[in-house]
């Protein structure tokens, strides 16, 4: 009997454990390039004073350490903004996923046209730029010529005439969020659908046999199949609602009231329409660290779904 040169087989190993980093690593370098530099900047920037005068002579603006930090963090009013940040994202998730799942079931019952035609118009919606987006709400809900207000001054014992939606936080944030989760969905349901179409169609049939409908069906063979898919929609629209700005910004006219304020445009307010270009940084350098925690998360969730399947 020969004997096999275990050399070979040795380099061969090697090359397959090394060819995955050989792969991902320029996407990894452009991302460092792109994204790191920019990142550790900010986290240098939240340590240290910087004023308009460092700003413009192009001085190293003094060392601050953590003052900003335990500025920040002692701070009623950040922790307040925390809260409704928290809040505003929850509410965004919970009735994206719902209208998204809503509408990827209807796109697998309707006729084959009717969900080409679904699909165009979530891919229009989808493709549409924010800015847009923002004044057609605006239009919609505007005090004087507003669409809302008319129709709701058509039922009866209600009058909307001059009613203006962003004086109270609670009916503004309620807006914002239809401008939200109106952008949000398309991307959403289109995944779920896709996810739906690869669910065996002998499952479904196996259920209805042994009585299973409705909600029953959905609940104990549709989501199982489709859950990790869930999993990412959720998790994805998690990390974009929470660092939401410009729907704010565009929706109040550059200029947020205190009470429409989120992590993101506190930071972005203080660095700057108050000049405190270090505060601002902090405050996004702990926006960065929350939705890092989110993200970890995210992916421990991926991880054990694939466990377990």
């Amino acid at each position: 009997m020969g004997t096999t040169d275990p050399q070979p087989r040795a380099r061969r190993t090697a090359r397959r454990r090394v060819l995955p980093y050989l792969l991902i690593a320029p996407t990894v370098l452009a991302l460092a390039a792109v994204l790191g530099y920019p990142l550790a900047d900010l986290v240098l920037l939240s340590f240290q004073d910087m004023t308009r005068r460092e700003l413009f002579s192009g001085a190293t603006p003094p060392w601050a350490g953590l003052a900003h930090y335990r500025s920040i963090l002692s701070d009623g009013f950040f922790w307040t903004v925390v809260g409704r940040t928290a809040l505003f994202t929850a509410v965004c998730v919970t009735a994206t996923v719902a209208l998204s799942m809503l509408v990827a079931l209807l796109m697998r019952r309707v006729a084959p046209w009717v969900r080409t035609a679904m699909t165009g118009v979530l891919v229009a919606v989808w493709a549409m730029p924010i800015m847009v987006a923002a004044s057609i709400f605006r239009w919609l809900s505007d005090a004087d010529y507003g669409v809302v207000n008319w129709l709701l001054g058509l039922l009866p014992g209600l009058d909307f005439s001059k009613h203006n939606w962003f004086e109270n936080p609670w009916q503004g944030f309620a807006v914002i969020t239809g401008v939200v989760v109106w952008g949000t969905v398309p991307f959403a349901a289109i995944t779920l659908h896709a996810a739906l179409l690869q669910i065996p169609v002998e499952w479904e049939e196996a259920a209805l046999v042994d009585g299973a409908r409705g909600f029953r069906l959905f609940r104990h063979v549709t989501f199982p199949a489709i859950k990790p898919t869930a999993v990412l929609v959720t998790s994805l629209c998690a990390i974009w609602d929470f660092g939401v700005f410009n729907q704010i910004w565009l929706m109040r006219g550059g200029q947020p009231e205190k009470d429409y304020y989120l992590l993101g445009v506190y930071s972005f307010t203080e660095s700057f329409a108050v000049n405190r270009y270090s505060a601002g940084a902090a405050i996004a350098v702990v926006t960065v660290l929350m939705l890092l925690g989110g993200a970890v998360v995210y992916v421990r969730q991926l991880v054990h779904l694939g466990e377990t399947e």
